[in-house]
């Protein structure tokens, strides 16, 4: 769609529509512990002498324990204990009353253990709930959402990360309004784990102060360089000798020119989405080194400019999105998929695109994904 045809969809919206798509599997498997005691009610019926429905009672609690509450487990529990004593009950004159007795007793034994495992479940969830609390806290400190508006352009920004417990790595990227224009920098720290995350906040805090004090997006990528040269030093074993970074910055002149100047060192490069559905790989004129290797090979920066149309979309992000694979290990393209498509704006873009590449892998992405989106606005 274009941009004037429809308001894009807030995020609510978004989610009632992926709701309708049918339930969850989750949700059919919260209703399997019914399911079981209905079929061992329906078999304690129907079943000849010397056959047990035991299973199907023993299973149902075990089930409500990892997915549901302790009130819900209780009540599935107390279900499967009378509804073993039923069945053994309807068979009547069984010929074995200790096997009945042996039956009802293992099913009230499960029915207790599921209790226990309810309860162990419950607290590993509310430590998870706390670790993840502390990751999002994490995450909003170092990569704090972007205005929608900024300085007349739109903006949306996500992190998607690879783990559920673990939301924020090493991928990063920051958007400033500057006295010289909106400056956006997007990147990936080699490595995983805490020292990226160090390395990332580095960057980050090099990169704020650079944009607003440096004229150019080579003197500001120059800093960027010094910053990691004196982290690296600081730094003992492997980081010191092989941390680096790989990064693209940008600029969008505060004149209202419609001018857009890229730098890349080393990083995947941006596409430009046209209202029109057209799209252009931003490759740089000539490759560069990542940030953080300038003893390795050394050379001036020189960013390269771009015309940036009225309702073009940008659209950055990390080698989490072109590394993604699908069951026959293909990479995803984001250019070929994204190729003739229309968005009603920046969100939509990066929505579209989460959703794409869940699509692509089957689920998750092996690794995590740092995006942003900006647009100028139509008439601009």
């Amino acid at each position: 769609m274009l941009q004037d045809e429809a308001p894009p969809l807030d995020e609510g919206e978004r989610r009632v529509r992926r709701g309708r798509r049918g339930p969850s599997g989750r949700y059919l498997m919260r209703r399997l512990p019914v399911l079981l005691i209905v079929c061992g009610l329906a078999l304690g019926v129907g079943m000849p002498a010397g056959y047990t429905a035991a299973p199907f009672f023993c299973a149902a609690p075990l089930v409500a324990a990892s997915l549901s509450s302790l009130r819900t487990t209780a009540v599935t529990a107390l279900a499967a204990v009378l509804g073993g004593i039923w069945a053994v009950t309807y068979r009547g004159a069984a010929p074995d009353y200790g096997e009945s007795l042996a039956e009802t007793a293992m099913v009230f034994v499960i029915a207790l253990l599921a209790l226990g495992i309810n309860r162990v479940v419950r607290r590993s969830d509310a430590h998870l709930a706390s670790v993840r609390d502390i990751a999002e806290a994490a995450q909003r400190a170092v990569l704090p959402t972007p205005p929608e508006q900024l300085a007349g352009l739109a903006v949306a920004a996500r992190y998607v990360g690879a783990r559920a417990d673990a939301r924020i790595g090493g991928d990063l990227y920051a958007v400033q309004d500057t006295p010289h224009g909106v400056r956006l920098i997007v990147g990936d720290v080699r490595g995983k784990g805490l020292e990226a995350v160090e390395a990332a906040v580095i960057v980050i805090g090099a990169f704020r102060e650079a944009a607003e004090q440096e004229t150019t997006l080579e003197a500001v990528a120059g800093r960027l360089e010094r910053a990691l040269q004196r982290e690296g030093g600081r730094r003992a074993g492997l980081d010191q000798f092989e941390g680096f970074t790989t990064a693209v910055l940008a600029e969008i002149p505060a004149n209202g020119q419609s001018v857009l100047r890229v730098l890349n060192r080393g990083h995947p490069s941006p596409l430009l989405l046209t209202p029109d559905g057209g799209l252009r790989e931003l490759v740089p004129a000539a490759p560069a080194l990542p940030l953080g290797m300038g003893e390795v090979a050394s050379w001036p920066d020189r960013s390269d400019e771009t015309f940036f149309p009225a309702g073009g979309l940008l659209l950055f992000f990390t080698d989490g999105v072109t590394e993604a694979r699908d069951l026959l290990g293909r990479f995803y393209t984001p250019s070929s998929r994204l190729r003739g498509r229309r968005f009603t704006g920046p969100d939509d873009l990066l929505e579209t695109l989460v959703e794409d590449v869940a699509r692509h892998t089957g689920g998750a992405p092996a690794d995590d994904m740092a995006l942003l989106a900006v647009q100028r606005p139509m008439g601009a």
